[in-house]
C-alpha cells in the first residue's frame, strides 16, 4: 500500500549527512544506504517527502533513548548556541539540501504548485524547514538569504533556548508551562515571517511561546510534528486548548511518530503498537478536524513503532488506517492534501 505518497512535516536527513551518518552518494541516501530515509525506501514506502530540517546540534550530550526509558525524567536542556557557530552549520545543511537537489535526488519546492509536480513527477518534494532560529541573526539579514535559497518554515526554537523563545524540555510527566514566552526579537521574527509567507511552526515551543504567537501571527498556527497532551502527558505535546487555538486559526499539526510523545507511560520504546498512533491521530481529528492532521514523522531525529521503522514501513501505517475506517477521502487529507491546504493559506506565492 503505497498510494496515497506521503508528503510528511518533519525529518533530520540533514543532520544525519552532516554529521556523516548517511552517505550522500549513490550508496547513501540516493541508494538503500540511509538510515531511516533514502531513495530506495522512499519507492518501498510511498513516500513522497516533507519538510527537510536544518538543526544545528549542541556539543553537549541531552541524554540519550535509555533516559527516557525511566518513569519519570527531566533531561537537561543546553545553552543557546551562539550566532556564529549556529550560521555556519546551517549554511552548511542548506548547503547539503542544494546539492542533493543538483543531483537530482530531491526537488527544492517553494511553492504549492512546485510540491504537486514533483509528488506528480515521481521526485521526492522537499521543503526547507528551520527547527531553531540560533543560525538567524538580530537583523534577520540570514532569514532573507535563506528565504531566497527556499526556506518556507521556521520554529524559533529546538527545546533549548534561542534569542527568541524558549522551548519545551524533554520532561514526563509535564505540562508544556515550562517557561517565558517570545522576547523582543522573537516578537520580530513571527512578523518577518508572517510578511515573508514562512511557516511558523510551534513544535518544540513552551506554552507561553505558543499564546505570544497565536495572538501575533497572521497566519494559520502549525505544529509540524506534535501529539496530544491528553493521551501523553509529555511537555512536548500539546493540550487541548492548544489545538482549539490551532482549529480556529484554520491551521495544522503534524502526528509526531517518536514513540515516546504516543505511550502513556512516555517511554522511549520502540515496542509500541501502531494503535498508539491510531489513537492520537483519533483525539487530534476530533478536537482539530479532517482537514488539519496530518503527519509529521520525525524520520532520522526519532525511535518510531517498530512496525514501521523506516519510511519503507510506511505501508503498514496506510494498512492499519484502512483497517481503522479511514477512507480514501480522509487518507488523501491525511497523506497530502491537509499540508498543501494549510501551505496554500500560509505561503505568499503558492
Amino acid at each position: 500500500m503505497t498510494d496515497p505518497l506521503i508528503f510528511d512535516g518533519h525529518n533530520d536527513l540533514l543532520l544525519r549527512i552532516y554529521n556523516n551518518d548517511v552517505l550522500p552518494g549513490a550508496d547513501g541516501f540516493q541508494g538503500s544506504g540511509g538510515r531511516q530515509i533514502d531513495l530506495s525506501k522512499a519507492k518501498t514506502g510511498g513516500f513522497g517527502g516533507g519538510f527537510f530540517a536544518i538543526y544545528v546540534p549542541d556539543s553537549t550530550s541531552l541524554g540519550n533513548d535509555d533516559d527516557m526509558m525511566a518513569t519519570s525524567y527531566d533531561l537537561p536542556l543546553p545553552s543557546e548556541i551562539p550566532w556564529s557557530d549556529a550560521s555556519k552549520v546551517a549554511m552548511a545543511q542548506a548547503a547539503i539540501l542544494l546539492d542533493l537537489e543538483r543531483d537530482g535526488a530531491l526537488r527544492i519546492c517553494k511553492t504549492v504548485a512546485d510540491i504537486r509536480a514533483a509528488l506528480a513527477d515521481g521526485i521526492m518534494a522537499a521543503v526547507m524547514h528551520m527547527e531553531g532560529a540560533e543560525a538567524i541573526d538580530r537583523d534577520m539579514a540570514c532569514l532573507d538569504v535563506l528565504y531566497a535559497a527556499g526556506l518556507r518554515s521556521l520554529g524559533p526554537v529546538w527545546s533549548r533556548p534561542t534569542r527568541f523563545g524558549h522551548g519545551v524540555p524533554f520532561r514526563f510527566p509535564s505540562t508544556p508551562d515550562t517557561g517565558p514566552g517570545l522576547t523582543a526579537d522573537g516578537r520580530r521574527l513571527v512578523a518577518r515571517c508572517n510578511a515573508l509567507g514562512v511557516m511558523l511552526d510551534l513544535s518544540h515551543l513552551n506554552e507561553a511561546g505558543f499564546w505570544d504567537i497565536a495572538s501575533l501571527s497572521q497566519a494559520p498556527l502549525v505544529a509540524t510534528h506534535s501529539n496530544a497532551h491528553a493521551l501523553t502527558p509529555h511537555s512536548r505535546n500539546l493540550t487541548d486548548r492548544q489545538l482549539h487555538a490551532i482549529r480556529d486559526s484554520d491551521g495544522m499539526v503534524g502526528l509526531n511518530f517518536a514513540v515516546a510523545f504516543l505511550r502513556e507511560d512516555g517511554r522511549m520504546d520502540a515496542d509500541t503498537p501502531i494503535d498508539r498512533m491510531l489513537r492520537h491521530l483519533d483525539h487530534l481529528i476530533e478536537h482539530l478536524g479532517e482537514d488539519r492532521v496530518g503527519f509529521g514523522s520525525d524520520f532520522d531525529g526519532a525511535v518510531v513503532p517498530k512496525d514501521i521503522e523506516t519510511i519503507a514501513g510506511l505501508p503498514a501505517l496506510r494498512a492499519a488506517l484502512r483497517a481503522h475506517g479511514v477512507d480514501d477521502a480522509l487518507m488523501q487529507k491525511l497523506c497530502q492534501d491537509n499540508w498543501l491546504r494549510v501551505l496554500n493559506l500560509t505561503w505568499k506565492d503558492s
